[in-house]
């Protein structure tokens, strides 16, 4: 690519609108951003058969001290709409990496559970996503969190926390 079709963005709206070049340049290179990020992602995770959002169910998984969580609770702590998550749970489930049954205590709670099968594969595919830097190898350690601070920023800024 020769030219940096952003900058161009930026040149046509700093002659429109001056005042909001900069915000318009923001938001587009977050979007980029976050469009470069997953593609190298879902490529790590590739080979292990698992897509972003799957890793995330499985690693949310393997976090929690019984390898099980409700599947509403699923949902809200990737931030995800309920019906994503059973898409992905229910991908998992033809894998044989998780189980789905109902809670015992209420049966109208459905519990995904990760499976032995489940737990090799997500920590397969955290050890290629760490020695890979999460797709991020050109940022340093100081650079990431730096990053991490300024996009939390603009998260509480939106309501997100």
């Amino acid at each position: 690519m020769s030219a940096d079709p952003l900058a161009e963005a930026y040149r046509q709206w700093q002659a429109r609108w001056p005042g909001h070049a900069d915000h318009m340049a923001a938001v587009t290179s977050v979007m980029r951003v976050q469009q470069l990020v997953l593609s190298r992602i879902e490529a790590i995770l590739k080979p292990h058969g698992l897509t972003f959002a799957a890793f995330e169910a499985l690693r949310l998984l393997a976090f929690s001290r019984s390898g099980e969580l409700p599947m509403g609770k699923m949902g809200s702590r990737l931030m995800v709409h309920p019906t994503s998550v059973t898409s992905v749970i229910t991908r998992l489930e033809r894998r044989g990496l998780v189980t789905r049954s109902p809670s015992p205590e209420d049966r109208r709670v459905v519990l995904a559970k990760i499976t032995g099968e489940g737990r090799r594969v997500v920590e397969e595919a955290t050890d290629a996503l760490n020695r890979a830097r999460f797709a991020l190898p050109d940022l340093s350690p100081e650079e990431a969190a730096e990053l991490t601070d300024v996009l939390r920023t603009l998260r509480h800024s939106v309501g997100d926390l």
